[in-house]
């Protein structure tokens, strides 16, 4: 783990929201959106209407937007997020009843009972938070596949992760082998 978990949790979480939008299409019901929020683990207020869903598409630009800027530009979109919906960091922790899906002190700006939409972007800008201030901006890209525009969170070590998905590995290595046989087609 490079970072805390609640920082690459939302990182996570943003690029999937941004990347729902580039095939294979994501969150295109209602559903899928209640399963992606029970699937990433956000707590709090989730109404499942359709001005929820609405919202969530709404911000994908925006998280996009912050997920693929520059440390300079990142700094000032995250200020925004923050003043916006009126962030005011304070930890927390929390979990089930049972002891399952314990998270242990971490950051929350805005109380749980906001909407979906603006708790993701205030937990997103707050992972952005960590990775400007490690100089780490480069953990964040587009996809190398051709053709695919997704967002790539690198959290790896070695800062390998050049694909948003295994499918555009998949594609792109596919891809590659094919080149290779018309190249050299004896071997």
């Amino acid at each position: 783990m490079l970072f805390t978990n609640d920082t690459e949790e939302a990182l996570a979480a943003a690029a999937a929201i941004v990347n729902s939008d580039v095939e294979p299409l994501s969150l295109r019901t209602r559903g899928e959106l209640a399963d992606f929020f029970r699937d990433l683990g956000y707590t709090g207020r989730f109404d499942g209407d359709e001005a929820e869903f609405q919202r969530i598409r709404a911000i994908r630009p925006r998280l996009r937007e912050l997920l693929t800027a520059d440390r300079d530009a990142a700094a000032l979109l995250v200020n925004q997020a923050l003043v916006e919906h009126n962030a005011t960091p304070q930890l927390v922790r929390h979990g089930t009843p049972d002891g399952k899906d314990w998270h242990d002190w971490h950051l929350h700006a805005v109380d749980s009972d906001r909407p979906l939409d603006e708790r993701i972007t205030v937990e997103t800008a707050l992972a952005v938070v960590d990775l400007i201030r490690a100089d780490e901006m480069s953990r964040l890209g587009v996809c190398d596949a051709d053709g695919c525009d997704g967002v790539v969170v690198d959290l790896t070590r070695n800062r390998t992760k050049r694909f948003c998905s295994t499918r555009c590995a998949n594609r792109s290595a596919v891809a590659a082998y094919r080149a290779r046989r018309r190249e050299h087609p004896e071997r």
